[in-house]
């Protein structure tokens, strides 16, 4: 029996966070990590980590601006960070944001489930426009049955009212959803509306929200077949 079938029996849509899970978010800095230089991966995990950070502390406060300007952002700060790398990087770096690497396992992953007769959603922080480019260069787009965005609510995830894209798109419970992330904290809110949570681990990272935990955690997406 697949894990899925095991862990969420009874799902009848399969939703997937974009990046950091379908994308790979290193992607971008690994391109031109050459021009970069020595900090390549320090200013990669910073743009990131701030990216993050901002989306959070705007919806803690009530406000939003779209998830490409927080990475427009995100990446300046990181810029000013390590001046040891040329600002001219900048536009490329931005390019290459648009059009991200999938993991190696996403096309068959996407491609089996929707062989099963599963529906299959990205719900994701990303500005419209930018998932669209995403899922347009990566060749993924006959895969999906929605790509929705939290530009539809102008709030972030982990506020429910994200998540609930999902139930009033497809007219499902939440737990008829299960919900595929590599961000614990994503997992986590997702588990607290309500949707059957998978933690896709990559890095092996430790756990944490212990009150919310993942119904299973994969090593990437094929474990989840």
């Amino acid at each position: 029996m697949a894990l899925l079938d095991e862990a969420a029996p009874g799902v009848k849509v399969v939703v997937f966070d974009a990046y950091g899970t379908l994308f790979d978010v290193h992607a971008a800095v690994a391109r031109h990590a050459g021009a970069i230089g020595p900090d390549a991966q320090a200013l990669s995990d910073l743009w990131r980590a701030k990216q993050l950070e901002y989306s959070w502390v705007l919806s803690l406060y009530g406000g939003f601006r779209d998830f490409w300007q927080l990475t427009r952002d995100a990446l300046d700060y990181a810029l000013a960070r390590f001046p040891s790398v040329d600002r001219a990087i900048a536009d490329r770096l931005l390019g290459a944001y648009r059009v991200l690497d999938t993991y190696p396992e996403v096309p068959a992953a996407l491609a089996a489930l929707k062989a099963r007769g599963l529906m299959t959603a990205i719900l994701s922080n990303g500005e419209t426009s930018m998932l669209a480019d995403a899922v347009a260069s990566a060749g993924i787009g006959e895969h999906l049955d929605a790509v929705l965005s939290v530009d539809e609510v102008r709030v972030f995830k982990t506020s429910p009212a994200a998540y609930a894209l999902v139930t009033r798109r497809f007219g499902l419970k939440p737990a008829q959803a299960a919900f595929v992330s590599s961000n614990r904290w994503d997992v986590a809110g997702a588990t607290r509306f309500g949707f059957r949570a998978f933690w896709v681990n990559r890095a092996g990272a430790p756990d944490e929200y212990a009150d919310q935990r993942p119904v299973a955690v994969l090593p990437n997406l094929s474990a989840l077949l």
